[in-house]
C-alpha cells in the first residue's frame, strides 16, 4: 500500500498486462525474421503487411512457448484456441487490425506467488492470472531523431508474444514489481523470452485505480502504457496514485485514459 494512499484513506488497486515477446527466429505468421537491430523496414515481409492474396502460415513454435508458460503456472491449456482480429487505426499497424486472441486464449487460469519486502517486513502473495494470449506485435513508431514528423519502423510486426494478463490483485507498486520481476524470471529461465526490456521484448502496461477505504466497487482506472523498466513501472504507478488521489480529493471525478510516463517530466 502507498503511504500516501493509506495516509489519505484510500486503497490502490492495480493489474497488469505484460507483453513478453517470444524467441522465436520467424514471426508468427510469416517466415519473415525477428532478429533485432537491422535496418528499418527491411524485415517486414507481405504477409506481415497484411498485402493481398497473402497466406499466413501459424508458427509452430510460437504455440508451444505459449503452452509451457501455461504449463509453468499451472494455468488451463485450452484444447482449442482461436485467432480474431482487433481492428483500430495507428501508423505502425499496417494492416488497420491486430491479430490476437480474445474469445478462446490458449492460457486461462494460473497463479504467481510472489514475495514483497525484505527483512521483518517481507510478506508473500498470490497473484492470479486472469489470461494469457497469443497475438502478433505492431511496429514500431520512432519519435527521436524526427522533427514534428514520426518516423514508422514495421520490422517487429508480426512478432509473437504471448499478453499476460493478471487479475486486478495488487496493492501497491511494490506488489505490481515484484509481480512483473516474477514473470519475467519466468519467462526466461523456461527460454521463451530474452526479457530484454531497452530492446522492447519485455513491456508492462500498467492498470492503476483508488478508491476509499472500505469501498467494494473499483475506482475509474488509468492505464499506462509500454512501461520498459521496473524502476519505471514503480515511479508512473506511485505518480498516478497520487494523482487519482489529488483529483478525487479535490471534488472532481477519475476519468479514464490512457497515459505515456515521461521519466524526464
Amino acid at each position: 500500500m502507498s503511504r500516501y494512499a493509506a495516509d489519505a484513506g484510500f486503497e490502490v488497486v492495480i493489474g497488469l498486462e505484460i507483453h513478453a515477446q517470444l524467441a522465436t527466429r520467424s514471426k508468427i505468421f510469416s517466415g519473415a525474421s525477428t532478429a533485432f537491430g537491422a535496418e528499418p523496414n527491411v524485415q517486414a515481409c507481405a504477409v506481415d503487411l497484411g498485402l493481398p492474396g497473402v497466406l499466413p502460415v501459424f508458427n509452430e513454435g510460437a504455440l508451444k512457448m505459449a503452452t509451457l508458460f501455461g504449463l509453468a503456472i499451472n494455468a488451463e491449456i485450452a484444447k482449442v484456441s482461436s485467432f480474431d482480429r482487433k481492428n483500430y487505426f495507428y501508423p505502425d499497424l499496417p494492416k488497420g487490425y491486430q491479430i490476437t486472441q480474445l474469445a478462446r486464449p490458449i492460457v486461462s487460469g494460473g497463479q504467481v506467488r510472489i514475495q514483497v519486502g525484505e527483512g521483518d517486513q517481507a510478506y508473500q502473495k498470490t497473484i492470479n492470472v486472469t489470461r494469457a494470449h497469443l497475438e502478433e506485435d505492431a511496429g514500431k513508431s520512432l519519435h527521436e531523431n524526427f522533427e514534428s514528423v514520426t518516423g514508422i519502423d514495421l520490422n517487429r510486426a508480426g512478432t509473437p508474444l504471448i499478453e499476460i494478463v493478471s487479475e486486478p490483485e495488487m496493492a501497491s507498486a511494490e506488489e505490481a514489481v515484484a509481480y512483473a520481476r516474477k514473470i519475467h524470471a519466468i519467462v526466461q529461465y523456461i527460454g521463451i523470452c530474452d526479457g530484454n526490456m531497452q530492446e522492447g521484448s519485455f513491456r508492462v502496461d500498467a492498470n492503476v485505480s483508488v478508491r476509499e477505504k472500505g469501498q467494494t466497487e473499483l475506482g475509474t482506472r488509468t492505464e499506462i502504457k509500454n512501461l520498459n523498466s521496473f524502476r519505471f513501472l514503480q515511479r508512473a504507478i506511485e505518480f498516478e496514485i497520487e494523482r487519482q488521489i489529488d483529483v478525487i480529493e479535490s471534488g472532481q471525478s477519475v476519468v479514464q485514459a490512457t497515459r505515456l510516463y515521461d521519466p524526464q517530466k
